[in-house]
């Protein structure tokens, strides 16, 4: 089950039984299959004092990703900094969706296995992020 909620923000996910049949399909894709995924939608805020509280990193992010995966079951809480994807999507020159939808998807990859700590796990998680979210059509 998929399933979005706000964290001391207001924001509106468009699309959500679209996103979520996406979310799905690329599990398929990895062989993995859906279990519990959270989305929380926050403010820069909320994210710094999760990051600094968990994970003991004093700087502004675009999402954490928990993992509460088993086997081939992905589940996780995945939190999402939308005044973060809203910068980003303006310094990178994307629609805001767009950068939304990546940022989507790169937490699902992690809970696929995929990482992001050195230049080769970058590569190769930014090409699987391109792949699907070439997928993704409205």
């Amino acid at each position: 089950m998929i399933r979005f909620f706000t964290e001391n923000i207001s924001f509106d996910l468009k699309n959500k039984r679209k996103i979520k049949q996406w979310i799905a399909d690329v599990a398929k894709s990895e062989n993995k299959n859906i279990g519990e995924i959270n989305f929380i939608f926050c403010s820069d805020a909320h994210l710094l004092d999760i990051n600094k509280k968990y994970l003991n990193h004093n700087y502004f992010t675009d999402v954490i990703t928990f993992d509460f995966c088993e086997g081939v079951n992905i589940s996780g809480d995945i939190f999402i900094s939308i005044d973060t994807v809203r910068a980003n999507a303006i310094e990178y020159k994307q629609l805001f969706d767009d950068e939304l939808h990546r940022v989507m998807i790169h937490g699902i990859l992690h809970l696929c296995l995929y990482c992001d700590s050195t230049e080769s796990e970058i590569a190769v998680m930014r090409s699987k992020e391109n792949i699907y979210l070439k997928k993704l059509t409205f």
